[in-house]
């Protein structure tokens, strides 16, 4: 009986580990569209207040989905790291008001320097009610829903850009990565998986 066990045990593992390599890979498709109150637009990189490719390829899908009409707010996130002039909302807003997004309808959480800091923050500018799509890179998709959903989020739904630099083996590895953070996540909890728990 113990041997069965044992043996079973990796199958599990493997099983839910399998399951959750599907579940980022198909939420990364998801291409979610307004009406919704608000867009998330995930923060990345910048460089002295402009948005690095990854951040710029985000942002232009969340000027695409503000140009369908049907949406109330923008939030942009993104704190900043030690000696930056900017932080990466400040970055993406400028971005977006450039591009014809008005500054009165952005919202900016400029704290979170993760990804479950930066939905504590958005959790304290939108209603919980509130239908909100998130904005990222394919392989983010799914841990950011989950994120927002442990935040007690309800109507939450991913739009990943089409336009992700992220591409080739360096996407393949970082869905895997994610998919074992999901896994564990979902066990322990995402704030614990953070580092903040």
């Amino acid at each position: 009986m113990r041997r069965l066990v044992l043996l079973a045990v990796p199958v599990v593992v493997a099983g839910y580990l399998a399951v959750t390599v599907a579940q980022v890979v198909l939420t990364g498709r998801s291409r979610a569209l307004p009406p919704v109150d608000a867009v998330v637009v995930m923060g990345a990189a910048q460089y002295d207040g402009r948005p690095s490719a990854q951040l710029a390829a985000r942002l232009d899908h969340v000027v695409t989905l503000w140009e369908m009409g049907g949406v109330g707010q923008v939030v942009v996130t993104g704190g900043s790291r030690p000696g930056d002039r900017f932080s990466e909302a400040e970055a993406s807003q400028e971005y977006l008001v450039a591009r014809g997004v008005p500054r009165s309808s952005i919202l900016s959480e400029d704290r979170g320097t993760t990804t479950w800091e930066s939905m504590r923050g958005v959790t304290d500018l939108l209603e919980n009610d509130a239908s909100v799509i998130v904005v990222t890179d394919p392989h983010h998709g799914l841990r950011s829903r989950l994120t927002a959903e442990e935040f007690g989020l309800e109507g939450v739904e991913v739009s990943t850009t089409p336009t992700s630099v992220v591409t080739g083996w360096t996407s393949v590895r970082r869905h895997l990565i994610e998919s074992v953070g999901v896994a564990i996540g979902r066990l322990v909890g995402f704030e614990r998986l953070s580092g903040r728990g």
